[in-house]
Order: C-alpha cells, then sequence, then structure tokens
C-alpha cells in the first residue's frame, strides 16, 4: 500500500468526512454519514447515529469516499462496532452533531460506532504532465497517466 495514499485519504477524510455507508450483510442501500477522523489513529474512525438507523446493528460494512475536488476516490472494508468510551463522543462532538439530539450528550438514541478499517482501495484521479499532454492531443493514455491505485 501506498503510504501516501493512505495519509491522502486520512487527512481528506479529516477535513471533510462526508462518506457513504452500508453494512455488507444488509440488503440495504448505503447511506450518507459523517466520518470522525482521530489523527493519532489511521486505522479507524467514528460515526455518530441512532439507536436505530439501518446500520446500529454493527458488524462488517462498507464505506466509500470521493474528495470535493475528485481527485481521490476510495472504497475501504471494516467493522462497525459500538464505541463504548465515553470521552470519543466528548471528542467529536459539536454543535452540528447536537442537532440531531433532541438532548444532546444525554439522549437515548444516540450512538457513536467505531469504523475499523480491515482493507480497502484508493485511486487518484491526478493525470501526470504526459497523460494531460496525451489528453489534450487525443493520443492514447494509459490508467498510470491518469492517477494512481492502491490497495490498503
Amino acid at each position: 500500500m501506498s503510504n501516501e495514499l493512505k495519509k491522502q485519504l486520512w487527512d481528506d477524510l479529516a477535513d471533510q468526512g462526508s462518506v457513504m455507508v452500508g453494512l455488507s450483510h444488509h440488503c440495504a442501500h448505503s447511506e450518507p454519514m459523517h466520518a470522525h477522523v482521530d489523527k493519532d489513529r489511521e486505522n479507524c474512525f467514528w460515526i455518530f447515529t441512532k439507536k436505530d438507523n439501518r446500520i446500529a446493528a454493527g458488524g462488517k460494512a462498507m464505506v466509500q469516499f470521493v474528495s470535493k475536488g475528485h481527485d481521490l476516490f476510495a472504497c475501504v472494508m471494516g467493522t462497525l462496532v459500538a464505541e463504548v468510551d465515553d470521552s470519543k463522543v466528548d471528542q467529536f462532538w459539536s454543535t452540528g452533531i447536537e442537532a440531531w439530539y433532541a438532548k444532546g450528550k444525554d439522549d437515548p438514541g444516540l450512538l457513536l460506532m467505531r469504523f475499523d478499517l480491515i482493507d480497502g482501495e484508493i485511486w487518484t484521479n491526478d493525470p501526470s504532465f504526459t497523460g494531460m499532454l496525451k489528453l489534450a492531443t487525443g493520443a492514447k493514455v494509459t490508467g498510470k497517466e491518469l492517477g494512481e491505485h492502491t490497495v490498503i
């Protein structure tokens, strides 16, 4: 795995956070969530949800991410588990999160889940100079001239 691409993914997730999350063992569609990244932990992130949400059961899950500039794409598999460390709720709590929970941190429906990374793939859309020149002139372009791909 390219450590550079994984670092770029984690940095983009920390800045943007919007992901699509779905459980692997359910036929339900993925849904938009917000990933909360702890820069000191590079193999997991956290998602606030409600206890009656379709992902609340936890288990194997897939998360898709596209950066705002559409220059990085990722699909990662992992395990969603209920977070038992209350300090993580405090760490990631904000007024934006509070808007979803009528009783704030004491809301009985509040559930913080940790996504533990198992593996994934990352793609970049970052054409090289040669790739850009070929695109501009209509010449045949190879995949490596358009970006990178790695397995994590």
